[in-house]
């Protein structure tokens, strides 16, 4: 009985202790399996370079159509002002046409407070007030509210 049990617990060391007869069929497998994994791990790395590729490649593509829309020209809807009068609630002066619309933004709503019979002159890039901060730290600077042009 002792020796079934000792045969039985040894066997898989056995196994092991057996070295495979060199045949040119294992010997000519054994480089292919060492290379099957270097090419498979040159497979995977160009799959990745690829993939990566074509992330990068789409996202400049999608650039380049959005650009390629109107930007601001031909817009029906255009925004001429905003104020935040709270950490999530703005007003916002809308043009659409000929007409503006002042509209009470919320999360969650948006209100039309008023329609303006006469439109409101909205001054051009160059003509906005410099904010007072700004001001002192171009004159700290040394310069002029002119060579920003």
């Amino acid at each position: 009985m002792k020796k079934l049990l000792w045969s039985l617990w040894a066997l898989p060391f056995s196994v092991l202790a057996v070295e495979p007869v060199a045949t040119t069929a294992t010997a000519a497998a054994a480089p292919v399996a060492s290379s099957g994994v270097a090419g498979q791990l040159t497979q995977l790395v160009l799959g990745l370079l690829l993939v990566l590729g074509l992330i990068f490649f789409l996202a400049w593509l999608l650039r380049r159509v959005q650009q390629a829309g109107p930007a601001g020209k031909g817009q029906v809807i255009e925004l001429i002002g905003s104020r935040a009068l709270g950490p999530r609630d703005r007003l916002m002066l809308v043009q659409v046409g000929n007409e503006q619309i002042l509209l009470g933004l919320s999360p969650g709503t948006i209100t039309a407070l008023h329609v303006l019979k006469e439109p409101i002159e909205v001054p051009t890039t160059a003509d906005k007030a410099t904010p007072e901060f700004a001001q002192h730290l171009l004159k700290i600077l040394g310069k002029d509210q002119k060579d920003k042009k």
